[in-house]
C-alpha cells in the first residue's frame, strides 16, 4: 500500500530545525514515494528555548513557490504548526492573514504552572510530585485550545508529553488519562477536526491505537499522519507502523492518494 503524504514537516523556516532544509525533505518525499508533503512550520509566541524567533510567513512562501516549480511531479503544501493560538489570538490572526496556507496544524507544547510557561519537554525537570499535575494541565489546556475559536484543522500530536516522560515514574498508559483524552476526542468530533498520528519521526507514535480506538468510538470522521520531520532523512519515518495500526481501528485510507483516512 503506498504511504500517505506527511502533512507536518519542519524546514529551515521553523526555528529549532537548524538541519531543516525545504528541497531535500521533497527530495526525500519523492524518494519514498509520496504524493505529497505538507510544510507546517511553527509559529510559536511563548518564548521559551533559546534561539526562538517567530515565522517569517512571506519569505516561507516564495521558499514553497520555488519548491513547487522545481518539484512538479509533487504536491507540495503550505502550512502552519499553530502553538497555543488560543492564548494569543491577535499573532495567530496576523499569521493567518499573511498568505495563503494550505494546511493549519493546533497544538499544545505548553502550559502554565505556577503563573510560568513551561514546556512538556522541561516536565522531567519537575519534581516527581509535580510531574502528574502537568501531564493533567497539558490536556486540559489540549482541551481548552479544542473548545476555543481559535481555526486550525487537524489536532497535532495529542499525547506530546509522551515523548519527555519522566524516568522513574511509572510508564505512560493512556488508561490513567482516559477521561482526559475522551473529553479532547469528543470536542474534537463535535468540532470536525482532523486527528493527527504523529509518528515522531519514527520514535514513538502520538497517539498510539488505543487512543485512535477511541477516536473512532467517539465519531472521529478522519486522520492524517505526520512524521513531525526537523530534517529531511526523518519525512514520513514510521509511517508503515502508524498506517497498519490505524487501518486496524477502522480508518480508511481515500481513493485519492492526498486525502484523508476516513472510518
Amino acid at each position: 500500500m503506498p504511504l500517505p503524504p506527511d502533512l507536518h514537516v519542519h524546514t529551515e523556516w521553523s526555528w529549532d530545525a537548524a538541519h531543516g532544509s525545504m528541497e531535500r525533505s521533497c527530495e526525500r518525499a519523492l524518494q519514498l514515494g509520496l504524493p505529497g508533503i505538507a510544510f507546517t512550520e511553527h509559529a510559536d509566541f511563548v518564548v521559551i528555548h533559546e534561539g526562538q524567533h517567530g515565522l517569517d510567513v512571506a519569505g516561507y512562501l516564495q521558499a514553497v513557490e520555488q519548491c513547487r516549480a522545481r518539484f512538479k511531479n509533487l504536491r507540495i503544501f503550505s502550512g502552519v504548526e499553530l502553538g497555543e493560538p488560543h492564548w494569543f489570538p491577535d499573532e495567530t490572526a496576523a499569521v493567518l492573514a499573511a498568505g495563503k496556507l494550505d494546511r493549519v496544524l493546533g497544538s499544545i507544547h505548553c502550559v502554565h504552572l505556577d503563573g510560568k510557561p513551561v514546556d512538556a519537554s522541561q516536565f522531567r525537570d519537575l519534581p516527581p510530585s509535580a510531574f502528574g499535575g502537568a501531564v493533567r494541565e497539558f490536556f486540559r489546556e489540549t482541551l481548552a485550545l479544542v473548545e476555543s475559536s481559535q481555526q486550525f484543522e487537524a489536532l497535532a500530536h495529542l499525547d506530546y508529553p509522551k515523548r519527555y516522560w519522566l524516568e522513574g515514574q511509572a510508564p505512560y498508559r493512556e488508561e490513567d488519562y482516559e477521561e482526559d483524552l475522551r473529553a479532547i476526542l469528543v470536542a474534537a468530533a463535535k468540532r470536525g477536526l482532523v486527528l493527527e498520528v504523529n509518528t515522531t519521526r519514527g520514535r514513538t507514535l502520538c497517539p498510539d491505537i488505543k487512543v485512535v480506538r477511541w477516536w473512532h468510538e467517539v465519531g472521529g470522521k478522519a486522520v492524517q499522519y505526520g512524521s513531525d520531520a526537523h530534517q529531511p532523512d526523518k519525512v514520513a519515518e514510521g509511517f508503515l507502523t502508524a498506517t497498519q495500526m490505524v487501518e486496524s481501528v477502522g480508518f480508511k485510507p481515500a481513493r485519492d492518494p492526498l486525502g484523508l483516512w476516513h472510518r
